[in-house]
């Protein structure tokens, strides 16, 4: 029945790592180990080192609470870069709403002042009107230029959180409909054990007769 539990908890593992290993990707292939490589590749050395019986695979204790432990050390960083990009969205929403203030403000500047004379102070210099306006629309299209720069930066980070809940989401969906099913195959197979045994003590009082 233990080794059973532990076929059962590897296959638990092995339906976690398939989600997570959607965020992995590695330019070289590291010699197989527990220690390195994707978790793909640890798994498929786990399996390999793995000996059979019947139709399960027997995994040793220490194999098991190693690839266990790399799986839940993935789903942390997966956990962790979801709440770095949740904050990256709202700061650079909150410097997008910064730059449209500040170009509104420039705009106003802008109308104003063209309704004034040729020469015009600007921070205590005197500048004719050509070169004021000059400026400011070179300020203007700087300021328009970094608020496209961080509405495309927010569009980026912002797909990103909403791909990284969807993942997550379907990963915890994925473990629920798994427990549900482990719960079930174990539940019968120690129906089947119970009738096993059952059949055996009749047969053993049968064979006394």
């Amino acid at each position: 029945m233990k080794k059973f539990i532990t076929v059962l908890s590897f296959t638990f593992f092995l339906f976690i790592s398939s989600a997570v290993l959607g965020q992995e990707s590695e330019t070289t292939t590291p010699k197989p180990s527990l220690n390195n490589g994707t978790i793909e590749s640890q798994f498929d050395y786990l399996y390999r080192k793995s000996s059979s019986y019947q139709e399960y695979k027997v995994v040793k204790k220490t194999f098991y609470q190693k690839i266990k432990g790399n799986v839940l050390d993935s789903m942390q960083a997966l956990k962790k870069d979801l709440v770095d990009t949740k904050k990256l969205v709202e700061v650079q929403g909150n410097e997008i709403k910064s730059l449209k203030s500040d170009l509104l403000t420039t705009n106003d500047n802008l109308i104003s002042v063209t309704k004034e004379k040729d020469n015009i102070k600007f921070l205590g210099m005197p500048m004719t009107k050509a070169s004021y306006n000059s400026l400011l629309w070179s300020i203007i299209f700087s300021l328009v230029a970094l608020l496209l720069f961080f509405i495309f930066r927010f569009k980026s980070s912002n797909t990103i959180t909403v791909q990284s809940k969807n993942l997550l989401n379907d990963t915890e969906k994925e473990f629920e409909a798994y427990k549900a099913k482990a719960l079930e195959r174990e539940q019968k197979v120690r129906r089947e054990l119970q009738n096993e045994l059952n059949k055996q003590k009749y047969d053993a009082k049968k064979g006394k007769k």
